[in-house]
């Protein structure tokens, strides 16, 4: 059928009507406006606009009742199977009564859209040969549509057709336009975000400056990065606090991971969501963020942050006002936790590289320190005596096992040199030994030399240290002069030795070295434990297994061997050719007392190379000039008649009620060093607790 529309309205009713329906915004505001023109007309009593989907085989409902608010309806499947398919498929316009449509529609007749009338008339809407909608008109009466009446219809339907695709398009552009002004937004907060955290290689300031600009576009004010700890089951949570704008709280803490909702993010390796009540079972860290908030219910947002495969840690966030965390805002988030993970990432790396350099700089000093010193120390073992074999005896029993060892004798008997063979006897000999004298480090430096620290931990600490003990972890660590540390850091030396971990200066992080302690003294630590010089519990930790190194005069058949042998080396290291020592040389040698042990003797021998002319070692000394027989002490108690050192030293102990030292002690009476005659009880089996 043909209608001519413009000839039945006149132009001037065209025009109004075109103008009246081309006013309005949006679809809701055109099907009431379509309902007031048909009424005015008296064509119907109610009207409304449906639109196809496509894509999505379903129909979209828009009128405007007689009487209540606008109904819109979208993506209604019922409307999709209802008069509109029929549209489609036979594109005349469609009418009928309500019986007809009940029968046809059973279950559209039921819905709302639809309560019982008397005419129905759908008209559709097309544009380029394409239908796209419809407009339905319906009358409560019976009476049917005169042709002119239904040639108005379509003349409306002409025009709502033109409207509604300029109200679709101007939609369209719209959230167009808003999609890209959004994604515009948040193509700047990455760029913003990216180019603050990426140069961040702390994790301290990354974590502050990752708040910071998460605090600037989303408001949330409680922001923490968690990362699982050194120490086995512990998480290290970095956290910014907004209590106010421009003063944030920042802090750094331990917690346990057992039970944390970090834990969950940890197994899931996926983002948590949830509202948390102050009656939930919180976590440490969950309970303080309701102590900050003065009990407010938390939302919380856990990221996961990932390199790769690999969970590096989580990004918390935590705001009162769940409203944040939208879809867009999440989607924005996640895409921030990814730029974090890359910062962490680096971030971590620095560390253990910087770590590493450090640790690499530290164990070149000490390797320097230790070849510097290793000319002035024999290169092996020299000695066949008694005394010496039970000594290295002792070193083989004790050297596979990782137990503390104690080596006690005076100075300059080679105490660091049994250290070494019990480290190189040792399971811990793939890694090299790490020595350190007490007492040549003044003691206020000592503590960051044992413990290493951070930077800034004192005046001068500029750049971060790694101490002895975290250089030796899986290795021995020498400790020569031990009765020299200063009693207020022996706790701190015997908690290493219980505990196995200590912290830098500096820093509250713990530690964990695996670390085998020998440790030295020239000193009676027993006798300075009575004299509340050294502590009694440290001395008892590190008294496990005591090696007692013999005096070189209590060894004088070891005498001639380390003689050849320092000849040899040092002639070698001048570029001398001694080949030869007189016998008398070495006679004279084994009578003297070394109250300097083997470091004098070697001392004596340079000497003596250095003098000599020829290749024949020659040895004019004033040291010799001090040589007594071994069999004779030196002493202002002489010997009775028939009396040996044995008998003597055993009456002199007796006199003297068992005292060794002091001004009526037995070392006195007879002339010698307290420990020099400890060495020779020693060495005579002498105990003078039964002599009392």
């Amino acid at each position: 059928m043909s209608y001519t529309p413009m000839g039945d309205l006149g132009q001037q009713g065209l025009f109004d009507i075109t103008r009246t329906l081309l006013q309005q915004p949006d679809l809701a505001t055109l099907s009431d406006a379509l309902l007031r023109l048909a009424k005015q007309s008296a064509l119907a009593d109610r009207a409304a606009i449906v639109l196809w989907q496509a894509g999505h085989h379903r129909a979209s409902f828009y009128a405007a009742p007689a009487a209540g608010d606008p109904v819109t309806s979208e993506d209604e499947t019922l409307l999709a199977n209802g008069p509109m398919r029929r549209l489609l498929s036979r594109p005349d316009a469609l009418r009928c009564t309500w019986q007809e449509f009940s029968e046809t529609w059973p279950q559209l007749a039921a819905a709302p859209f639809y309560p019982p009338f008397g005419r129905y008339c759908l008209l559709p809407l097309a544009a380029e040969g394409r239908i796209f909608g419809a407009c339905e008109f319906i009358r409560n009466d019976d009476k049917p549509w005169t042709e002119q009446e239904y040639q108005r219809l379509h003349t409306f339907t002409q025009i709502v057709a033109v409207v509604t695709e300029q109200i679709q398009n101007r939609v369209t552009n719209n959230v167009d336009y808003d999609m890209l002004c959004h994604e515009r937004d948040n193509f700047r907060i990455l760029v913003a975000i990216t180019n603050a955290v990426l140069s961040r290689l702390d994790i301290d300031e990354l974590v502050s400056e990752v708040a910071k600009e998460i605090h600037h576009y989303f408001r949330i004010d409680a922001i923490s990065v968690v990362l699982r700890s050194d120490r086995k089951g512990k998480l290290n949570i970095y956290s910014t606090h907004y209590l106010d704008a421009h003063h944030p709280v920042h802090d750094q803490s331990e917690t346990d991971e057992a039970g944390a909702l970090t834990e969950r993010v940890f197994k899931s390796k996926e983002m948590l969501l949830l509202n948390l009540h102050e009656r939930d079972p919180l976590a440490p860290y969950e309970r303080m963020l309701f102590e900050i908030w003065d009990n407010k219910i938390q939302t919380l947002c856990l990221l996961p942050l990932m390199s790769g495969d690999t969970m590096l840690g989580v990004l918390k966030l935590a705001q009162c006002d769940e409203k944040v965390f939208t879809a867009a805002n999440l989607k924005l988030l996640r895409q921030i936790a990814e730029r974090v993970s890359i910062a962490v990432d680096n971030a971590l790396a620095y560390q253990e590289i910087h770590r590493l350099k450090e640790r690499l700089v530290d164990e070149n000093l000490a390797l320097t320190e230790q070849l510097n010193n290793v000319e002035s120390e024999f290169g092996e073992i020299v000695g066949r005596s008694d005394a010496m074999s039970n000594v290295l005896k002792q070193v083989e029993m004790v050297a596979q096992s990782d137990s503390t060892v104690l080596i006690l004798g005076e100075t300059g008997t080679g105490k660091e040199l049994i250290a070494r063979a019990i480290h190189t006897l040792s399971s811990r000999n793939g890694r090299r030994m790490v020595k350190m004298n007490c007492a040549a480090m003044p003691a206020g430096l000592l503590e960051s030399d044992l413990f290493g620290h951070e930077r800034g931990a004192f005046t001068g600490a500029s750049a971060q240290r790694i101490g002895r003990f975290e250089l030796a972890d899986k290795s021995s660590l020498f400790l020569d002069e031990v009765g020299d540390m200063p009693l207020e850091l022996q706790p701190k030396l015997l908690r290493v030795l219980q505990e196995q971990e200590f912290e830098r200066l500096g820093s509250n992080k713990l530690i964990q070295t695996d670390v085998r302690l020998i440790a030295a003294t020239n000193r009676d630590l027993r006798q300075m434990v009575i004299d509340r010089e050294f502590r009694s519990d440290l001395y008892y930790r590190l008294n496990v297994f005591p090696i007692y190194l013999p005096p070189l005069r209590d060894r004088p058949d070891d005498i001639p061997l380390l003689v050849k042998a320092f000849t040899t080396k040092i002639s070698r290291r001048m570029g001398r050719n001694i080949d030869s020592i007189p016998a008398e040389t070495l006679r004279a040698l084994s009578r003297m007392e070394w109250p300097g042990n083997v470091r004098e003797l070697e001392n004596v021998i340079e000497r003596a190379v250095l003098l000599t002319r020829g290749n024949v070692l020659q040895l004019s000394l004033p040291e010799l000039t001090t040589e007594r027989p071994a069999s004779q002490p030196v002493a202002t108690e002489q010997a009775q008649d028939g009396e040996d050192e044995y008998q003597l030293i055993i009456r002199v102990l007796k006199e003297s009620n068992g005292v060794v030292a002091g001004p009526r002690g037995a070392a006195q009476k007879l002339g010698l060093k307290r420990t020099t005659l400890l060495s020779r009880m020693k060495r005579l089996g002498i105990d003078k607790d039964a002599l009392v």
